[in-house]
């Protein structure tokens, strides 16, 4: 049994997924993803399974990687680079990681936002530098937020956005009537109602076509002046022309974001130096408890697979 391991965060941290992996005497042979198709398509056909994060899994991967190819377990919830559909259409199994990484993203949600309104990167580099270098922020206190996707994720970022005194606005097609009634957030049916509504926009909806360029020019036009907007979701929802445009133009007056359409990015990528963004290196779920939790889930989704028990969890379902 080979089995393709690429997620750098389920390789670089402790844990007893290291040791469930290992016990299954499988051959695994390691890879520093994500990796593009390019390399997949060296890669594919030497592998029975593959343990994967962000690599491009695409339908020229899996005319290679198939008949030995038996299932794909995905490190994390975002299968966008996986071209599931076609996965579907050959019986290929898709399993995934749901409901553990919620608090950890939720959390890099406010960090990136606090550290957008306080300049903290900015005064905290001044200091190391031997500047006192007193900049003036802003309060989220009293601000609205508006939060597109209220699932796991979108919820605890709402919770949070209550603690901290701030009024939650949220778009969801799969609205959370419970949650929403209980914690008071606005209902908006559309990005063009939410948009215009808010202080602070907050992105945790999973990419599609429909969801592609959620963010974009006429949007942002519908926006109060200085719009903040927090991206810990898919690089993709937002347009990245038009939110370089409309940061240059003070239409957003900032841009924290931990995804990129292009990771890492080239030197040359324009968000990098601009004086209004903030970039982590995809890093919301990255901690030393959310990589363990989410690292045995993709195991078990796996070990359990191939040893034919029940407890996996697949995305896709076979008619």
């Amino acid at each position: 049994m080979r089995v393709l391991l690429t997620t750098t965060s389920y390789q670089d941290t402790p844990g007893e997924h290291h040791a469930l992996l290992e016990s299954q005497g499988w051959h695994i042979h390691r890879e520093r993803g994500p990796l593009p198709e390019a390399r997949m398509l060296e890669l594919a056909g030497e592998f029975d399974a593959f343990l994967c994060g962000d690599d491009e899994i695409t339908k020229a991967v899996l005319d290679k990687a198939l008949p030995r190819l038996r299932v794909i377990s995905k490190y994390g919830i975002g299968l966008d680079k996986i071209d599931v559909e076609e996965c579907t259409a050959r019986r290929l199994p898709v399993l995934f990681t749901p409901g553990v990484n919620h608090t950890t993203v939720a959390e890099h949600t406010f960090c990136l936002l606090l550290a957008l309104v306080r300049n903290l990167v900015d005064s905290a580099s001044a200091v190391r530098a031997g500047q006192w270098k007193r900049m003036t922020g802003r309060e989220i206190w009293s601000k609205k937020m508006g939060i597109v996707g209220l699932g796991r994720i979108g919820q605890e970022v709402a919770k949070r956005a209550l603690a901290f005194g701030m009024e939650v606005h949220g778009m969801d097609i799969y609205w959370p009537e419970p949650f929403a009634r209980e914690n008071g957030v606005t209902r908006h049916e559309g990005m063009e109602s939410l948009i215009a509504a808010v202080d602070v926009l907050s992105l945790h909806a999973n990419l599609s076509e429909s969801t592609r360029h959620l963010v974009r020019a006429d949007r942002i036009a519908l926006a109060r002046p200085g719009l903040l907007v927090v991206n810990t979701s898919r690089a993709e929802l937002v347009h990245m022309p038009d939110m370089i445009a409309a940061l240059d133009s003070g239409a957003v007056g900032g841009y924290a974001t931990d995804v990129l359409d292009e990771e890492p990015p080239p030197a040359d990528h324009p968000l990098l130096r601009h004086p209004k963004a903030l970039i982590t290196p995809h890093i919301g779920s990255r901690t030393y408890e959310s990589v363990p939790r989410q690292a045995m889930r993709a195991t078990l989704n796996l070990v359990n697979f191939l040893n034919g028990a029940p407890d996996v969890i697949q995305a896709n379902k076979f008619a």
